[in-house]
């Protein structure tokens, strides 16, 4: 049975109807699954990591709202069948892999070249920039998350075997439950990966007053960059 609570869990029981709603103990065990994904070591979370680390919390929660979004095409991708189709389609995944691995390549390049500087003016600007980014600057923070996940087509198949395993056909149709999971699974993320960026945006202020650790930091998130690319 659901029951109406102040639960972020189970709100979405408002929106649906009861025989469509999976348990409160399955909504439960699917999130704390999900939480541990979120922290195991992978692209998206190191991405995070690194991401807020040089740009600060602000523009980290960017980027993590944009793979929230990403998430969020998968998910309609699998509850519509679509994921199916695409995995079932080797041109379609290699076209989608070499795409997300040449924008890896790309922000790689981005990230090897970057300057780096201790002088007062250039730890006034980039705390200044950190204390107020700007609209453009969070919209391609976000755009530059979206296109992370959704051009990695693991995070498709990823889904197209996760969330079903805990749909249940008895409840009715399998569509809205998968979008019910997928709900689940964004709150998690954001909660993780917004725990990962603004700890590390706030550790990443160190950074400016060291010139060595800003080049070794841009010359490992060249390398992760890399790694990620060719690991896709």
């Amino acid at each position: 049975r659901c029951g109406v609570t102040h639960s972020a869990l189970t709100s979405t029981c408002l929106l649906l109807p009861h025989y469509l709603m999976p348990s409160l103990e399955t909504l439960v065990a699917f999130f704390g699954v999900s939480v541990l994904l979120g922290l195991s070591p992978g692209p998206d979370n190191v991405f995070v990591l690194i991401q807020s680390a040089q740009r600060g919390w602000r523009l980290g929660l960017a980027v993590v709202l944009g793979l929230c979004l990403g998430i969020v095409v998968h998910t309609l991708a699998v509850a519509l069948g679509l994921a199916a189709v695409f995995a079932a389609s080797e041109v379609a995944f290699s076209v989608l892999k070499w795409c997300g691995a040449a924008y890896l390549v790309y922000l790689a390049i981005g990230a090897w070249r970057a300057p780096v500087s201790v002088n007062d003016s250039a730890l006034a600007d980039a705390a200044a920039s950190k204390a107020s980014a700007s609209g453009a600057e969070l919209l391609k923070m976000v755009g530059r998350g979206f296109v992370m996940n959704l051009t990695n087509p693991k995070v498709l198949i990823f889904f197209l075997a996760f969330l079903p395993q805990f749909a249940n056909p008895a409840l009715g149709p399998v569509a809205p439950q998968i979008f019910v999971f997928g709900a689940v699974f964004i709150l998690s993320t954001f909660l993780v990966f917004g725990s990962i960026a603004i700890f590390s945006g706030v550790f990443g202020n160190l950074l400016l007053r060291s010139e060595k650790a800003q080049w070794w930091l841009n010359k490992l998130t060249a390398i992760v960059f890399v790694g990620l690319a060719l690991r896709l």
